[in-house]
């Protein structure tokens, strides 16, 4: 059965305070609900979206024939995040470009497009953001919180700003921090963007200008991470795009020329990339993944700042992840197993690399699947027990 997405909006006029010390006010989330809310409101389900996913989660829009949700393989009608027993939730964060107020909507004091003016935003901020969304949708208490990626990295400040408003989180790819190798890449795709002569600080739109030319590069140093290494050789090996037959050797001897797959490939993906996203948002997102890091705040003893936890949670890893690699998904399980917390981990031999949390791996599939099958039969449980004696549902 084909699941009809439809997007909704919801308008906050009271502001946000930010992590910055800053604030927001009179901003807008976009979102999408999947399945239907139980009588006791106890059977939502959270989605966090990574860097440049938003709230279209699953399903199709009506008359758009290719508009599935990003994650559309994982959420659905008898699909491992079931939507004929969850009621599952996709928020676009905050300073997206995807509907929720970001960088390009009007700054209500000042009547100028954002641009620059936008506040940072952390991980933190964008959890406040969502927890006062559910609030208004009258949502007390998720059964689960899952994200993979930086959507992982959501689901676990879930549980440590609203322990008590988590029974479940799900975080796939992801860790608790990032290594100096990972904010180094984000600089240099972030140093793309703010040295193309289009990016004006940051204030292109009052120029009637987009800086593509850093957004293709940015977009292109973040795609080979996203690739394991046997990927890449498999898909494109050292195959060339165009061979000239009048030499032996088939290249072109040319420095500027595209002439191995990979090179079109990755211009591909920036070229597409540049169309749509928007340059300070990057710079917003990339720097939340940067600055999120709770054991800083207990000396760097993850154990310490896992301790507020008190969900249950289950963790995926995969083996050719090497921007987000299994030993940083072990860090987790070993500081919430300091802590005695219920633990699930998973860790998935699959080629990918980071991309692996998106796809359709039958072990990450039926692994996702028989855990919310558990979270489903504990609801089921709990309803029973409620029930008056001699009742049934």
């Amino acid at each position: 059965m084909t699941l009809i997405a439809t997007p909704l909006s919801m308008r906050f006029e009271a502001a946000l305070p930010l992590q910055s010390g800053a604030s927001i006010r009179d901003y807008a989330l976009s979102y999408e609900t999947y399945g239907q809310l139980n009588a006791d409101k106890s059977n939502a389900v959270l989605i966090c979206h990574a860097l440049n996913a938003s709230h279209h989660v699953a399903g199709v829009y009506a008359g758009q024939d290719k508009s599935e949700g990003w994650w559309d393989n994982m959420i659905g009608p008898g699909k491992p995040v079931d939507t004929d027993q969850f009621f599952v939730i996709g928020v676009n964060n905050l300073g997206s470009c995807f509907g929720s107020t970001g960088p390009m909507h009007t700054h209500p004091d000042t009547g100028l497009v954002y641009g620059a003016d936008f506040p940072v935003v952390t991980v933190e901020d964008w959890v406040n953001a969502q927890a006062r969304l559910l609030d208004q949708l009258g949502i007390q208490q998720l059964a689960a919180v899952m994200g993979g990626s930086l959507g992982g990295m959501q689901a676990l400040s879930w549980t440590l700003q609203h322990p008590k408003r988590v029974r479940h989180a799900v975080v796939v790819a992801s860790a608790p921090n990032l290594t100096a190798e990972n904010i180094a890449f984000n600089e240099v795709a972030r140093r793309a963007i703010v040295t193309d002569p289009d990016f004006h600080e940051g204030h292109f739109y009052r120029h009637g200008v987009i800086p593509k030319r850093g957004l293709r590069i940015a977009r292109m140093i973040g795609h080979i991470t996203y690739l394991s290494d046997d990927v890449m050789n498999a898909k494109f090996g050292r195959q060339l795009r165009e061979a000239v037959t009048s030499n032996a050797t088939g290249y072109r001897y040319s420095t500027q020329d595209v002439e191995f797959q990979i090179e079109s490939y990755l211009r591909y993906q920036g070229d597409k990339f540049s169309e749509y996203f928007d340059a300070n948002t990057y710079l917003l997102i990339t720097r939340a993944l940067d600055y999120f890091d709770p054991a800083r705040a207990h000396g760097g003893d993850l154990s310490a700042a896992l301790a507020r936890a008190t969900c249950k949670f289950l963790l995926v890893s995969f083996s050719t992840d090497w921007r987000f690699s299994p030993s940083r998904s072990r860090e987790v399980v070993k500081a919430l197993l300091d802590n005695q917390r219920d633990v699930s981990y998973a860790e998935i031999d699959a080629p990918h690399g980071h991309d692996a949390f998106l796809l359709d791996d039958a072990r990450y599939m039926n692994v996702v699947r028989s855990y919310f099958a558990r979270i489903n039969a504990e609801l089921s449980a709990e309803l029973t027990s409620a029930l008056p004696s001699g009742a049934s549902t």
